[in-house]
């Protein structure tokens, strides 16, 4: 019996090692396959101009009242004290096969994106307006493949995006500075919005700042199309403030290489020079901070709005050559971290204090002279 006992083990080393083997081989393809859609790409008809004053197509905006999930702050935080309106684009919520773009009334993709509100969007309600749109959003997977139809579903998302965004400046009073902001599929759409829509435009001067974070950026190729700077100095406007986070011991390569794999904004393809980094926690390009200099993390909450600040445990590092932004030791903030030690789902909570202060500076500096 007991002889039999020890071969079902060795049988279950055995077959554990396999499954092992297999992920580590196939991990790509099994990865498409659960997420890339198996459906033909169906063209959606372009939105009505007017399909943003039904206050159903937004996650957030200002007469939406306490169930807003951007509003959240943590206790004694000030809010609505700043100048500025803010136009935030959630990331990737659907994670279906069963469309190349989500339906904006899919239940779960839905509560998923109030929950990357509540999580990332609040960091910005320290001013006086905030607004994040519903949208045909591109299928996770469609970031998985180059299949053409990935594309076609980001041109659709996108075109939703810019109906939002002229809502959202028709809605703006026209003296008010304008901070942009989105994560990851939500970054992509909005370094595609400030180069069609925002640089040589006079709509530049009104940017506050911009924060396309989780979708690393070329310097050579879609920084000088975008129309703005990288950030310099923190208490610069009209500048841009990016990254891309990782603990270490770090494997950016899958996130790399499906960088790579897209041309840039120029249109040229990329090469493998690093990607622009600028840092949370001093608010300039390059560098690095100690975890002190971290004014709070926001570890979120799983079962209700919010969740816990922990105050000054996580460093940063750009580094210099990759330009990925560096933690140190993994910080336990979920279970969300994906492969290779990336914290991309936590880019924005990691430094949730930092960007708070990091947009009230930066807003309240709008409209200054810039300093010698």
């Amino acid at each position: 019996m007991a002889r039999k006992f020890l071969y079902f083990i060795v049988i279950l080393v055995f077959l554990a090692l396999a499954v092992l083997l297999v992920l580590r081989i196939w991990s790509a393809e099994l990865t498409r396959y659960a997420f890339v859609p198996q459906v033909a790409f169906k063209q959606a008809p372009p939105l009505p101009a007017n399909t943003y004053a039904n206050r159903a197509m937004w996650i957030s905006r200002p007469d939406i009242g306490a169930k807003d999930p951007a509003q959240w702050a943590p206790p004694a935080t000030p809010r609505q004290q700043g100048k500025a309106a803010v136009f935030f684009i959630h990331p990737s919520s659907y994670l279906a096969r069963a469309h190349w773009n989500a339906p904006v009334d899919e239940p779960d993709s839905a509560r998923r994106a109030d929950f990357y509100v509540n999580a990332m969007g609040s960091a910005f309600n320290g001013q006086a307006q905030v607004w994040a749109p519903r949208y045909r959003q591109a299928a996770f997977g469609a970031f998985l493949t180059d299949q053409p139809e990935a594309q076609q579903a980001l041109d659709t998302a996108y075109a939703d995006v810019v109906i939002a965004f002229d809502a959202f400046l028709a809605a703006t009073p026209k003296d008010a500075p304008i901070v942009l902001a989105g994560h990851s599929q939500g970054a992509l759409h909005l370094m595609r919005l400030l180069k069609e829509r925002v640089a040589g435009t006079p709509l530049a001067a009104r940017i506050a700042a911009a924060y396309p974070v989780g979708w690393p950026i070329s310097v050579a190729h879609d920084l000088p199309v975008m129309g703005l700077p990288s950030c310099s100095a923190p208490d610069q406007a009209g500048c841009i403030m990016t990254w891309s986070s990782f603990a270490e011991p770090a494997d950016p390569a899958m996130v790399l290489d499906a960088y790579r794999a897209r041309p840039g904004l120029d249109g040229k393809a990329k090469g493998t020079e690093a990607v622009l980094c600028t840092n949370p926690l001093t608010g300039r390009t390059g560098g690095s901070a100690p975890a002190s200099a971290n004014l709070g993390t926001l570890r979120p909450a799983t079962d209700k709005p919010g969740g816990e600040i922990i105050l000054k445990s996580v460093p940063a590092r750009c580094d210099a050559t990759t330009g990925l932004l560096m933690l140190g030791d993994p910080p336990e903030l979920g279970s969300f971290v994906l492969p290779g030690n990336n914290y991309h789902v936590y880019d924005i909570p990691l430094f949730w204090m930092n960007l708070r202060a990091d947009v009230a500076r930066r807003a309240q500096a709008w409209g200054t002279p810039a300093k010698p």
